[in-house]
């Protein structure tokens, strides 16, 4: 399954989560049609040796550097999980390169952050020998957080784990908390969304009813999409199919 959308269209600007990388499933491919770009966050990927400014303020500044030096035209940003955190903040700082905006189960309160919640205050010892023995048996850790593990996803999570060292994702967890623990962070999406850019919210069934999405920022969306029997992960479960989706939206704006 594909989703073709014609190239004279706006870039689509992938934003990865507190697990990278946004380029593992080959969102290209099942987006012919869309120039999609998928950046490595500070401490990620190409990146991963950076270890000093990991935090969502400083990540939403590289987003909105990639935007002016890289892409140097409004783009569509889709933003998964802390990702969609960090999409807003660059959102704000460089509004005039944002065509769109697509949320895909984006952190909104502190109640969506279950997981950094856990991670920021452990021992830093204690939360790397964790995530070092999901490094070692990713087969494991699908099948903890509910994805049937198969010798695709298997190859998927090995990748996605070992895009980043476990201090990146603790310090992404803590500034997670921090940033979107303080009233000014739901301040500055409102803020975003008053300029009338274009929301898309985007969830997987099986997770959905645990995102913990403001009432007047469903008011303001454009459209709240559901990606059947997927949960949060939904672009492993299912790349197809999610892309699907995110290709629909962005025909809409064509």
């Amino acid at each position: 399954m594909s989703s073709s959308v014609s190239s004279a269209g706006a870039p689509l600007l992938i934003v990865h989560g507190l697990l990278g990388s946004g380029s593992y499933y080959e969102p290209q491919a099942y987006l012919p049609g869309v120039d999609v770009r998928t950046p490595d966050l500070l401490g990620y990927g190409t990146k991963r040796s950076i270890d000093v400014g990991i935090d969502l303020q400083r990540q939403a500044e590289e987003v909105a550097r990639v935007l002016r030096e890289d892409v140097g035209e409004p783009a569509w940003l889709l933003g998964h999980s802390v990702g969609g955190a960090v999409m807003m903040l660059a959102a704000a700082q460089a509004p005039e390169l944002v065509r769109g905006l697509i949320s895909v189960e984006g952190n909104f309160t502190l109640k969506d952050a279950f997981w950094c919640s856990r991670i920021a205050p452990m021992p830093e010892a204690d939360w790397a020998a964790e995530y070092g023995a999901m490094e070692d048996d990713p087969a494991a850790w699908l099948e903890r957080i509910g994805i049937e593990a198969s010798d695709l996803r298997v190859a998927w999570a090995r990748d996605i784990l070992a895009n980043q060292p476990y201090s990146t994702i603790q310090a992404m967890a803590r500034s997670v908390l921090e940033t979107t623990g303080a009233p000014g962070y739901l301040e500055e999406v409102r803020r975003v969304l008053g300029s009338g850019v274009p929301l898309y919210l985007l969830g997987g069934e099986l997770s959905a009813s645990g995102w913990d999405i403001p009432e007047w920022v469903l008011a303001l969306a454009a459209q709240s999409l559901v990606q059947p029997k997927a949960g949060h992960m939904m672009m492993l479960e299912d790349p197809a199919a999610f892309c699907c989706l995110v290709g629909d939206i962005l025909r809409r704006h064509n």
